[in-house]
């Protein structure tokens, strides 16, 4: 799995007003025993965390995270930090996330494999990832991206897996992803002032230009599948 540069990760983590928004779709999901593969520094993490859950299973790679994480959820007893992969995880879940990682991951189709066999009959996978590979840019390389993702990918039939949603988010980020690529050739991570008026300012515009495009286009796609 690629990693974030520190850089990426500590500017991202502050944009709360996306994480929020994104995290509102799926929220009814996270229930139960939760595993969230590669959690980065905790910024979906600590959005959705709540002691009704019953156990949190954290997994990452990175040693700074890692310590972030601790850090982070230390009065949380129900919360674990692992540094491991998929596929030396023995235990089953009710929820399984993959926020923004899949992306970081070469075979992307034996990971969804591995972890629908770690998810419980009933359970939810929820997968969210960045869309349209002709923006691929400087900043996915730079912060570890094998692809960016169509639609299309998650509409194969998946065995075991039945699929609850599909759509796509922030079509005002995707706006500004593509201008960003063209004017911007040689700029690998956004400002600061750029992510904060893509955060504080274009969210809430986008929410409503979603709801009214019907989430058929965005930066991000979400997809949310039951076991079977």
């Amino acid at each position: 799995m690629k990693n974030y540069p520190e850089t990426a990760t500590e500017r991202f983590d502050n944009a709360n007003f996306h994480i929020r928004y994104c995290l509102s779709f799926i929220k009814k999901y996270i229930k139960g025993d939760i595993l969230e593969i590669g959690a980065g520094c905790g910024s979906f993490t600590r959005n959705y965390i709540k002691t009704d859950l019953k156990n949190i299973t954290l997994t990452e790679l990175d040693k700074k995270n890692i310590q972030d994480l601790n850090q982070k959820f230390k009065n949380f007893k129900n919360v674990k930090v692992l540094n491991t992969t998929i596929n030396k995880i023995e235990n089953e879940y009710d929820t399984i996330l993959y926020l923004h990682v899949l992306e970081h991951i070469k075979d992307d189709q034996d990971e969804i494999k591995e972890a629908t066999k770690r998810l419980k009959k009933g359970g939810h996978l929820l997968i969210m990832v960045p869309a349209h590979q002709k923006i691929y840019s400087n900043l996915d390389r730079a912060v570890g991206h094998y692809r960016r993702y169509e639609r299309e990918f998650f509409k194969e039939e998946l065995t075991e897996l039945k699929r609850v949603r599909l759509f796509s988010l922030d079509i005002i980020g995707y706006l500004l992803y593509f201008l960003n690529k063209i004017f911007f050739k040689k700029e690998i991570f956004p400002s600061n002032l750029k992510i904060f008026i893509w955060d504080k300012i274009c969210t809430p515009l986008t929410a409503i230009l979603d709801r009214l495009t019907n989430y058929k286009y965005g930066k991000c796609i979400i997809a949310i599948y039951k076991k079977n």
